[in-house]
């Protein structure tokens, strides 16, 4: 966790310049932040121009970086040859007449209320463009090439729309993957989104602010009204500093600074991290790991949070993909399954798009290493809430799960989905860093069957 930038002098009315105040890297009215932000972003957007959109709604996206394989989940093939099918049974679903591997119990309970499209298909194969193109709707970007870089849907959202409370946060990216995108690019820092958790492949979030609950605390009792003086001092040095550098990033480092005041003030978001609040019996429902991280999606949401992003796993199991299942397949199934029933138990389902979803799916065929490698002709993804029509299944693929037979649905399909849940459309602008309106998406429809 960073803090404020300075010696161990203490200020004039005796507080320890060190334990100013602790916001994990917003760093709050840190003059050095200026420096660290232009080092560690993207070309922000000073412009300042956008048309603000409403929304009630928040989303959850569940990221299953590396490529979950849907002949082990929501499309089984249980007469095809063993080679195909896999290892697992199919078990009976809330949903009549969908039946789901023997490891998704708990989603098996929620069907009814999920839509299943099994007909997802795109074609690459590469795990970070395809994952940057699901994220951000854009194809051409790689690991390597920050330059081509999108913004991700979360800091689209963040951008156009802001939070759903004042005083929380846009967007939280819990446990940053290494395939998948999901910082702000040219939409500048303030819409990168907070991280939390664990980051085993590195920062593809963009590195500001990171921290948990501890990290939004007034310290050696600064008082509201003492901070508040300080805020007045600081906008006059913020007003002299424009003068002397016109870099945009001063711009997003003002907007980043009062995300992190409305924050300490409200306590309401300081508060959605603290998950000894929360009764043990349902946090014993959502088991530990990436369940306890689903319940804090579900608390973030509940303070306001606009977009949540939780990464479970690692799914690209080019070998021995029983045993990495049988691992892990159980926790990220809790995760999905009982958040979806905690929040229709809270009346928060309807306003609360939950997706679950990776960059591609896995070959029909198990191979020598007795595991499945990529697959982008066919995935299955599933949702819940948002406002959509579910219990059903959308579209089909062939009898080895190859490729879809009926009612195809792609990358800008998928965005669609995401984006009119927060009632943005695929023609809606973003001013871009030329300076120019640029469409969210290049195309893409909202299947029918979920309107």
């Amino acid at each position: 966790m960073l803090t404020i930038q300075g010696t161990a002098r203490r200020t004039c009315d005796g507080i320890n310049r060190r334990r100013f105040i602790e916001i994990g890297a917003l760093s709050t009215f840190g003059l050095s932040l200026g420096t660290q932000l232009a080092v560690e972003s993207q070309a922000a957007d000073g412009s300042g121009n956008r048309t603000r959109h409403h929304s009630p709604k928040s989303i959850i996206m569940i990221w299953q970086h590396g490529g979950p394989s849907q002949l082990d989940t929501f499309d089984m093939k249980p007469d095809a040859p063993a080679e195909v099918r896999g290892p697992y049974t199919p078990i009976a679903s809330s949903l009549p007449g969908l039946n789901v591997s023997e490891l998704c119990v708990e989603q098996a309970k929620v069907m009814d209320k999920c839509t299943v499209i099994r007909s997802f298909s795109h074609g690459n194969g590469d795990h970070w463009a395809a994952a940057h193109w699901m994220l951000t709707g854009r194809l051409g970007a790689n690991g390597s090439d920050r330059a081509a870089r999108q913004p991700s849907m979360g800091a689209v959202c963040s951008h156009l729309i802001g939070p759903r409370k004042a005083g929380s946060l846009s967007s939280v990216n819990i446990n940053d993957g290494g395939f998948g995108f999901h910082g702000a690019a040219w939409l500048g820092v303030a819409h990168n989104p907070f991280r939390y958790g664990e980051y085993s492949y590195g920062n593809e979030a963009g590195r500001l602010p990171t921290g948990d609950h501890k990290s939004f605390s007034l310290q050696d009792g600064l008082s509201a009204n003492r901070l508040m003086n300080r805020v007045a001092l600081q906008k006059q040095f913020d007003r002299m500093r424009r003068r002397l550098d016109a870099n945009a990033t001063f711009d997003q480092l003002e907007s980043v600074d009062q995300q992190a005041l409305d924050i300490i003030m409200s306590g309401k978001t300081r508060a959605a991290f603290d998950l000894d609040q929360e009764d043990a019996g349902l946090r014993a429902r959502y088991g530990e790991g990436w369940g306890e991280q689903a319940l804090l999606a579900r608390r973030l949401v509940e303070a306001g949070v606009r977009f949540v992003s939780l990464n479970t796993g690692y799914w690209d199991n080019h070998s021995n993909i029983k045993q990495a299942l049988d691992s892990k397949m159980p926790m990220h199934d809790r995760a999905v399954g009982v958040l979806i029933q905690d929040l229709a138990e809270r009346g928060m389902l309807e306003d609360t798009l939950v997706v679950s979803a990776g960059e591609f799916g896995r070959t029909p065929k198990i191979n020598g290493n007795a595991g499945r490698d990529h697959w982008p002709q066919a995935q299955s993804i599933l949702f819940a809430g948002g406002g959509y029509r579910h219990g059903q299944v959308i579209g089909a693929t062939n009898d080895k799960a190859e490729h879809p037979i009926s009612r195809k649905v792609g990358v800008e399909d998928f965005c669609a989905i995401v984006y009119r849940a927060m009632n943005l459309k695929p023609d809606d602008t973003v001013i871009d860093q030329s300076g120019r309106p640029v469409h969210l998406l290049p195309g893409g429809t909202v299947p029918r069957e979920m309107i």
